[in-house]
């Protein structure tokens, strides 16, 4: 998980019970990803500017850029010669042209590939309409493997290299033994999903991971977007169930199951078995079900979410009464559930996804004025609520940034390289 912007992380006197090489070898791994890590958070820099704010000699950050550079994990760029006296300093940036990535999310109504290179730049995406609830769960996993497949053939055609793979998906998750424990919109139960995938793939697919569909979300968004403070957020996506996570303190905290608090509007049956659940109120198909007859296309999952979406949003856009009518009511369920999430971790910004987004100009304003008008006081927290900018795809895409995260905890993972092209 990223680090957030530190200033000597990593930097510290040796551990006693060690030998000193090895110590040495500990700390040396340690800046390494300190190193690369502050690339990713604020870009191309000089090695002066990296030592500056690193709080390392830049004696010790010449070298450990080399090694990067000799890792094809970072390369020079163009001279720094805005407004410095003296000799220009030569950027570095991130490079990493042949490693990537892939996410691969599994939703209730589709499937969604995607894979990122280092500096977070799509190298590949593939997105499947699929009624996953009407299959078993092999049979969805087997979908899940042919588009990886896929993925992994098209990056190995670009001389790219996958270093893993994270399934995202609904539900409770057990990282360690890679198991789906439940998701209830998929029916899925104890699934030993990356073992299956794994099998799928064949001995040689690079390592697989299975993360929750919203904390892969919020990774992308805290990787991604900006704000006042960018390293709080909590992310809140809208789908056939709705997830949260946050980001505190520049930290991944994992998360609850926020879809099933329960509020006392109305007794709505959700498919965890219980009534009044959050997102029985305001997931996906509450809204699917006040907008449109059951008999409407925007209901056929075999059409791509997207288009459904698409479609939805040109109705309200065009003033019909019962889109408009249906968005509403979600407006008011959410802005309820947001301000319990608010009273509890207090965050400084909230980021909605999954197709809240999409409808992102019906249901902010009235969630950002319930939130202002509960603030106790004028020198309370000020909450800034906004849509992901990201699509469909930002789980996905959180999935392929975890792939690369044992990247950035330790980039001498990665051999060096005997011979560099030119940045």
């Amino acid at each position: 998980m990223r680090q957030g912007q530190q200033t000597s992380a990593g930097i510290g006197s040796l551990s006693p019970g060690h030998s000193e090489a090895a110590d040495k070898a500990s700390l040396r791994r340690n800046n390494l990803g300190v190193v690369l890590r502050r690339l990713r958070e604020s870009g191309e820099q000089s090695r002066t500017k990296l030592a500056t704010a690193l709080g390392l000699p830049k004696a010790t950050v010449s070298v450990l850029v080399a090694d990067l550079i000799r890792r094809g994990l970072v390369r020079e760029g163009e001279l720094d010669r805005a407004g410095a006296v003296g000799r220009p300093h030569r950027m570095v940036d991130l490079d990493g042209r042949w490693i990537c990535g892939i996410g691969a999310e599994v939703g209730v109504d589709h499937i969604t590939v995607i894979a990122l290179n280092l500096r977070g730049t799509v190298v590949h995406e593939e997105r499947l309409a699929l009624d996953v609830p009407s299959l078993t769960h092999q049979a969805a996993l087997h979908k899940v493997g042919d588009l990886v497949a896929d993925c992994l053939h098209a990056v190995g055609e670009q001389g790219m290299a996958a270093v893993g793979i994270t399934l995202v998906t609904q539900g409770s998750i057990d990282r360690d033994s890679g198991t789906v424990r439940v998701a209830v919109n998929f029916g899925w139960r104890d699934v030993p999903a990356c073992a299956e995938l794994r099998e799928r793939l064949g001995p040689h697919a690079p390592p697989v991971l299975v993360e929750n569909d919203a904390e892969g979300g919020a990774l992308a968004e805290y990787l991604t977007t900006g704000g006042a403070d960018p390293q709080e957020l909590v992310y809140v996506t809208g789908g056939i169930g709705v997830g949260g996570a946050g980001i505190l303190d520049g930290k991944l905290r994992r998360g609850s199951e926020i879809g099933h608090m329960r509020f006392g509007r109305d007794d709505r049956p959700c498919a965890c078995g219980r009534t009044g659940c959050w997102e029985a109120s305001v997931g996906l198909q509450a809204f699917l079900d006040r907008a449109a007859d059951p008999s409407d296309p925007v209901h056929d999952r075999s059409i791509d979410l997207a288009e459904r979406l698409g479609q939805l949003l040109a109705r309200a856009d065009a003033g019909d009464q019962r889109t408009l009518a249906a968005l509403a009511e979600i407006a008011d369920d959410l802005a309820l559930g947001l301000a319990v999430l608010v009273d509890v971790l207090n965050p400084s910004r909230i980021v909605l996804g999954g197709y809240f987004a999409v409808f992102g100009r019906y249901l902010i304003d009235k969630a950002q004025r319930h939130l202002d008008d509960r603030r106790i006081s004028p020198t309370a927290t000020h909450v800034v609520v906004t849509a992901s900018t990201l699509g469909l795809s930002n789980a996905a895409q959180g999935g392929a940034y975890l792939a690369l995260e044992t990247i950035f905890h330790d980039p001498s993972v990665v051999e060096v390289r005997e011979s560099q092209q030119p940045g």
